[in-house]
């Protein structure tokens, strides 16, 4: 009988609980959660020397926190540099960081810490496209696609994650991608680096989340294609429903996702409506859809770029 009590009242918390959870979720699609002030909260940025990262170093920049921004390229990342400053921002620190080597990434974290200090927002946004059929890609491509983006995201994590945890403060953002939610034609070797970008990131904050790490909070977001170059030559057949982004609009939602917590962010917002159907629709129905929205040619005009961004 006592057994019987504790499991209904554990079914009653539990109810309760998801109740309100739902309330409160209803209530912040209505109102907005307020955005978090992030002056002084020191943000490290991957692959800031161009494209969306420096888009989003200036938009931290405007709110007043202390950037650390890591890029392969030491001229671009330094320009970015510059124009934090330019922005308002007093305390910018720009490092020379080849995310796909492991011995690098911790060499310069620790310089970061004895430098800078404490990391407590960290944004792996470095990324690289081959944008070639599987067979097609040689092992070299396939294998630095899975060291810039998802191995980096190991590195970083374990680099600048204690402290996090330590203060119980902190905030892990990961740059995935719409190719980290399905497979695109043409993309395999980036779509399963998104992919497993997203995985880490979601059983990192799991684990947080087991261990009452309440302060420690984390942003995976999913874009559709940003103009930043990435992605060149590449097209959408329903610019109503998959527009390629804008990327100063795509750095400001980013950032405004981030500020107010958000778990996932996806871009459009058709992104959610289409994982939805692919939870439940019949195969054959959602590869009609991917058809009539000819995504799977949409890689067919990529103009292949040597830089990182």
């Amino acid at each position: 009988m006592s057994f019987n009590l504790q499991l209904s009242k554990k079914l009653f918390i539990f109810l309760g609980k998801s109740l309100f959870t739902l309330l409160e979720a209803m209530i912040f699609a209505l109102l907005p959660k307020q955005q978090k002030n992030v002056a002084g909260e020191i943000v490290l940025i991957t692959g800031a020397g161009s494209g969306l990262g420096r888009l989003l170093a200036l938009q931290f920049a405007r709110r007043g926190s202390v950037l650390v921004l890591w890029d392969v390229n030491k001229e671009g990342n330094e320009e970015t540099c510059k124009m934090a400053q330019e922005a308002g921002v007093t305390r910018v620190h720009a490092y020379t960081c080849d995310c796909s080597q492991k011995e690098e990434v911790y060499r310069v974290a620790d310089q970061v810490k004895k430098e800078v200090g404490d990391v407590s927002i960290l944004i792996n946004n470095a990324g690289i496209v081959t944008g070639k059929n599987f067979l097609d890609c040689p092992d070299e491509l396939m294998e630095k696609s899975f060291d810039v983006n998802f191995k980096a995201h190991l590195w970083t994590y374990k680099a600048f994650l204690p402290a996090m945890i330590a203060n119980d403060h902190g905030h892990l953002v990961c740059i995935s991608s719409s190719a980290g939610l399905v497979g695109v034609n043409g993309l395999a070797d980036y779509c399963a680096s998104k992919f497993a970008a997203f995985g880490l990131a979601e059983s990192v904050f799991v684990e947080t989340f087991v261990q009452n790490q309440k302060g420690i909070k984390t942003t995976i977001v999913c874009p559709f294609f940003i103009k930043t170059g990435m992605f060149e030559g590449c097209t959408t057949a329903c610019p109503s429903l998959l527009p390629i982004l804008e990327p100063e609009y795509a750095a400001e939602k980013i950032v405004e996702a981030i500020l107010q917590e958000k778990m996932y962010f996806y871009m459009p917002k058709v992104l959610y409506f289409m994982m939805f159907l692919k939870s439940f629709l019949p195969l054959k129905t959602v590869l009609l859809i991917g058809d009539y929205l000819d995504i799977f040619h949409a890689m067919d005009g990529f103009l292949e770029r040597k830089k990182k961004l």
